[in-house]
């Protein structure tokens, strides 16, 4: 298993995620190799998730020789990603390649860098656009964001998400880099979510910035800066 119980997170420690989240953090990595990184770390992060947290079932296969029983992932039907945009794009069409049949949601939230922090540690979040499927029950749902560092833009995202659902099997948050006071926040708010991430950094600049980090993935993704 390479999923890891940390005190604020489960940590993702695939060696791929691992080589790969160092190759994004890499001041020298342009514009078109990181958005490829955020895509095949996507993608091995789903893969994980299938691992670590869905469950199979065995079923009679019949092969050009004779019959025999394979064993097949449940609930692969029953996902929803929520792409919190615009810097999980590229990470959620890497998990895409993991659930290739998944629902997919969107939602457009920023922070105010104007406003800076204040002094609980949050930023005001902007919510522009929100467009949902239907989430049920039986749903496992996983809302991606390469980067968790105040939480305040995950807080506002779950909130929707939450109160749109009628319910949900299991809810994952999903980040590459991740602050421990930004872990701590979300995991106090929405203790039934599970936070995944395949690095707890060190701390925030008083920006807001996760330290180390990656920069700001959304630019680095695009080229807007």
């Amino acid at each position: 298993m390479t999923i890891e119980d940390r005190d604020q997170a489960k940590l993702i420690t695939h060696a791929l995620a691992k080589d790969t989240l160092s190759r994004l953090r890499d001041v020298e990595t342009e514009q078109v190799a990181f958005r490829k990184g955020l895509v095949k770390l996507g993608r091995i992060c789903g893969y994980e998730v299938i691992d670590g947290a869905m469950e199979t079932e065995y079923v009679p296969v019949k092969t050009p020789l004779e019959e025999t029983t394979g064993e097949r992932v449940k609930g692969l039907d029953d996902v929803v990603i929520i792409n919190v945009l615009r810097a999980a794009t590229p990470f959620v069409e890497g998990l895409l390649k993991a659930f290739p049949r998944a629902k997919q949601g969107v939602i457009s939230a920023g922070r105010d860098e104007e406003a800076g922090m204040d002094e609980s540690g949050e930023f005001p979040i902007t919510i522009d656009y929100v467009k949902l499927p239907e989430i049920t029950e039986k749903d496992t749902v996983i809302v991606a964001d390469p980067m968790l560092a105040t939480g305040s833009t995950i807080s506002a995202v779950l909130d929707h998400v939450i109160d749109e659902a009628d319910g949900y099997e299991n809810l994952f948050v999903l980040s590459a880099v991740s602050a421990p006071d930004g872990l701590i926040r979300v995991g106090e708010q929405f203790p039934e979510a599970d936070l995944l991430t395949v690095s707890i950094d060190d701390e925030l600049n008083e920006e807001g910035f996760i330290l180390p980090g990656l920069g700001d993935a959304g630019d680095r993704a695009f080229r807007t800066t």
